[in-house]
């Protein structure tokens, strides 16, 4: 093993390890070894280091991403209770092809992952540069077609930035 893939396979199975704790709650011995070696197995499993090069996580940005992703997360929820509570239904649902030009697996990953994670959208195919997207009404795709989100994730990444 190179050093590059051991420093991200203990950076993953550390963040997993710690979300293990924070979501069990539970620190009993056998508990936290049990976290561990899987925490441990899902990094050595998902770890490539060498896989995408030039691609590489800016840590210190998803500090910034997760907390937008959640207050967008929440807006949408409420933007969809509007939606089904209301007494005329005034949904459109559509399936939408998105173009994206982040060009790596992680970030179309993240990008999908985001859009499906975000209430009245679900990511229902990816491909390398293209994302098909189904959503409730045209206002609900409005962070992904305003390239919003995108730029969120090539920020994330050490990537070319997306175009205004």
């Amino acid at each position: 093993m190179n050093s590059r893939f051991d420093r991200h396979l203990i950076y993953k199975a550390l963040a997993l390890f710690v979300i293990w704790l924070l979501l069990t709650e539970s620190y009993s011995p056998a508990h936290v070894a049990l976290g561990l070696a899987a925490s441990f197995g899902v990094a050595l499993v998902n770890t490539d280091a060498g896989r995408y090069p030039g691609v590489a996580i800016r840590w210190l940005q998803l500090l910034p991403f997760f907390p937008w992703l959640f207050g967008r997360i929440l807006i949408s929820g409420l933007h969809l209770s509007f939606l089904i509570l209301h007494p005329k239904l005034p949904i459109s649902p559509a399936l939408v092809r998105y173009r994206t030009k982040l060009g790596h697996e992680p970030g179309i990953v993240l990008l999908g992952n985001s859009v499906t994670l975000t209430p009245g959208t679900v990511t229902a195919d990816a491909q390398t540069d293209e994302l098909i997207v189904h959503a409730m009404d045209d206002e609900s795709l409005y962070d992904l077609q305003s390239l919003r989100l995108e730029r969120k994730v090539a920020d994330v990444f050490r990537t070319r930035t997306i175009a205004k």
